[in-house]
């Protein structure tokens, strides 16, 4: 008996642990939901001008004044590239949530969804560590290797 009231305790505790580290992804959440505009996108590590291709989409430099929208109930958003120069219009959906790792920064992550908000590459997706968060401002980070060398991709939102 005493081994089962040990168990049943330890699973408490874990459900417990469990649920604190949700309710600080659900405050992210919260801040997130609604709609942003990306700002700007800047590189860390790269010197010079370099073409980079983002989310399988399109340059990094076309999703500069891109609107972006999170819906926190449903897990789902859209971000929109205008019609200019060299880029081409789209509205793309994707799935969102939180990562939540011990001991490490909180990620948004997403997936590409088609029109039938099916998984698009194959159900890979993107994460980012989230640099900064409040009701005004987000900035979200990538990390990537560049010419062997680590170099980042940084995002900064401001909501509308």
């Amino acid at each position: 008996m005493k081994i089962h009231n040990i168990l049943f305790s330890f699973i408490i505790i874990c459900l417990l642990a469990s649920c604190a580290s949700s309710k600080q992804a659900r405050t992210y959440k919260s801040l997130i939901d609604g709609y942003w505009h990306l700002q700007t996108v800047t590189t860390e590590g790269i010197a010079g001008k370099v073409k980079v291709d983002l989310f399988n989409e399109a340059d990094f430099q076309c999703f500069v004044g891109t609107a972006w929208s999170f819906d926190y109930r449903r897990s789902l958003g859209t971000y929109s590239i205008n019609n200019t120069g060299t880029c081409v219009s789209i509205k793309r959906n994707f799935r969102w949530s939180i990562y939540e790792a011990t001991g490490e920064p909180k990620l948004l992550q997403f997936k590409r969804l088609d029109d039938k908000l099916k998984e698009m590459d194959n159900g890979d997706g993107f994460r980012f560590t989230i640099v900064q968060l409040d009701k005004t401002t987000m900035q979200l980070k990538s990390n990537i290797t560049f010419e062997n060398k680590p170099a980042a991709i940084v995002y900064n939102f401001v909501k509308d």
